[in-house]
């Protein structure tokens, strides 16, 4: 057996959100998240994940990207994305839906474009 926690994809994420499963609050995997200009010493004193998530979002992307790009299960990215927010080194802008439940055309036009692959 191997010393080297960190290879271990179940630990790895647990140790990232600090145990955390869910964001403090509903984010939309369509949100579309950039990079505040006001990001504290550039980011170098932030955890790895996060200053990943601050050099990726200097152009807009969304939770689902995020989690693409990064590697990251997307329960992840939302709980560190949502930690960002609240501490201002992202602007986050949810989808124009309430409490982070899709609209119908929105899951009918995903629908559409899932059945044309």
């Amino acid at each position: 057996m191997s010393g080297d926690h960190r290879s271990s994809p179940f630990v790895r994420p647990y140790a990232v959100t600090g145990g955390r499963t869910q964001a403090r609050y509903q984010l939309a995997i369509e949100a579309l998240v950039s990079t505040s200009p006001h990001v504290p010493y550039g980011g170098a004193r932030l955890a790895p994940e996060k200053r990943a998530i601050c050099r990726l979002c200097v152009e807009l992307k969304s939770v689902a990207e995020i989690a693409a790009l990064l590697k990251m299960p997307l329960g992840v990215a939302r709980v560190l994305v949502g930690d960002m927010a609240e501490s201002g080194l992202v602007h986050v802008m949810q989808p124009g839906h309430a409490e982070g439940v899709p609209d119908i055309t929105l899951l009918e036009r995903v629908l559409v474009g899932l059945r044309g692959l």
